[in-house]
């Protein structure tokens, strides 16, 4: 049984222009380095804009593009909806952890209405 080779990656090059893949990188000139690093570039971006078109006739749409399904409110401030009676300084917006002052006074048997800020005020 024979063995097969692997597809050279030289072949993505444009005939004249192949290089030897295996060769020391180091020896090379700048000029041919930057050459060669011209040539990657153009081939990436011919292979994004296929795999881009693929994606399109998918219905993916703009797929990587950075855009995330999160909430527009995420990160912004939220306008208070309970306030300490003993401290009026310190207020609560209903998110994330309950504060400390909150807890002891549920515990101590209150209500959470009870905290609650007039919007009429």
């Amino acid at each position: 049984m024979a063995k097969r080779r692997k597809k050279s990656a030289r072949k993505s090059l444009p005939r004249g222009r192949r290089r030897s893949v295996g060769g020391n990188l180091a020896s090379m000139s700048v000029e041919a380095l930057i050459e060669m690093r011209d040539d990657i570039g153009k081939i990436l971006n011919r292979k994004t804009e296929q795999l881009q078109s693929q994606l399109a006739a998918l219905g993916v749409g703009d797929a990587g593009r950075g855009k995330r399904d999160t909430s527009k409110m995420k990160g912004r401030k939220v306008a208070p909806k309970y306030r300490n009676p003993k401290n009026r300084s310190e207020t609560w917006a209903g998110r994330g952890a309950m504060p400390r002052w909150m807890a002891a006074e549920i515990k101590a048997g209150k209500k959470r209405e009870s905290f609650l800020i007039q919007k009429g005020k």
